[in-house]
């Protein structure tokens, strides 16, 4: 085997890649459009002081109080405060691996079509080219919006979390010394 036969067959390889990246990318960013819709309506529910998830963990460290075993407060309080935390950084996590994968489908979205377009090149076929260079560049581009994106909305995602975590322990807390009269004493 020799060096134009695997030229050629990772020529052919990389032919076959386009397409899932370039529909990657396009899916990636129809989630990214769905993401930031969320995040905006959020965002107008917390400038207008609602805090739907937050109520709804508020709501269910109050019904923690009315288990069977009251020495088992503590626990069941810690399992909603533990169960809430995680279900707010799984959300997150998606958040952050669009920032990671985005730039990486475009720089493959960007370097399948320049292939083909330096083909172009040489064969003298500017249209190719170009068409090819414009794909390329618009995977570059649309790797790199979603990337920054998909970053914003997790940095300021990142802090709802925090201080929703901090608002939950602080209620839990209250919801514990209210329910245990001793805890208050002390």
């Amino acid at each position: 085997m020799n060096l134009d036969t695997v030229r050629e067959v990772l020529h052919q390889v990389a032919g076959v890649l386009v397409w899932p990246v370039i529909l990657s990318l396009l899916g990636l960013g129809a989630a990214m459009l769905v993401a930031l819709g969320g995040f905006a309506r959020e965002a107008v529910d917390r400038c207008r002081g609602r805090h739907l998830g937050l109520d709804r963990d508020r709501a269910a460290l109050d019904a923690a109080v009315h288990g069977d075993h009251a020495d088992a407060l503590d626990l069941r309080l810690e399992n909603v405060l533990q169960s809430a935390e995680r279900h707010r950084w799984r959300s997150l996590g998606r958040l952050r691996l669009a920032v990671r994968v985005g730039p990486s489908l475009g720089l493959m979205g960007t370097l399948i079509p320049m292939a083909d377009a330096l083909q172009g090149l040489a064969d003298g076929n500017l249209p190719a080219l170009a068409s090819n260079m414009v794909t390329a560049f618009a995977a570059t581009v649309m790797g790199l919006t979603i990337s920054v994106v998909a970053y914003l909305v997790a940095a300021v995602r990142e802090d709802w979390v925090r201080a929703d975590t901090e608002a939950l322990a602080f209620h839990a807390e209250r919801v514990s010394r209210a329910a245990n009269p001793l805890a208050r004493a002390s």
